[in-house]
């Protein structure tokens, strides 16, 4: 059974920094594609960051380009979102997603597999 656990959510200030920890157990083939989706209230759920197993270029939401930065341990089983220069408008719960497979998508309807989701809040 596939899992994910997300960790590193809380409150920062803007400017500040935050760094997020999703960890993935029960894969059974290296081949799958992992990664940041985030949801506002009211919001649709967007992709953030993600990143497969052939190594490819990560992709990056146009909103946080140059602010976030997403990497993984070698086996893939910790993927890291490290999220910096943050602004009010990231404010979202932040969910780990995986799907089996090499590609990653940019649609969340894509992805079998979701961790509980950890808030992020940016406020002053």
């Amino acid at each position: 059974e596939v899992q994910l656990v997300e960790s590193g959510g809380g409150l920062v200030q803007p400017g500040g920094s935050l760094r997020l920890s999703c960890a993935a157990s029960g894969f059974t083939s290296d081949k799958y594609a992992i990664g940041w989706f985030r949801q506002a209230p009211g919001k649709a759920r967007e992709a953030v960051s993600l990143i497969s197993s052939r190594d490819d270029s990560p992709y990056y939401a146009n909103s946080v380009k140059g602010r976030f930065t997403v990497s993984s341990d070698n086996a893939k089983t910790t993927v890291y979102l490290q999220m910096n220069s943050l602004k009010p408008e990231d404010t979202a719960v932040y969910y780990c997603a995986a799907r089996r497979g090499i590609y990653w998508y940019t649609e969340a309807r894509e992805y079998e597999y979701w961790g509980q989701g950890t808030q992020v809040t940016v406020s002053s």
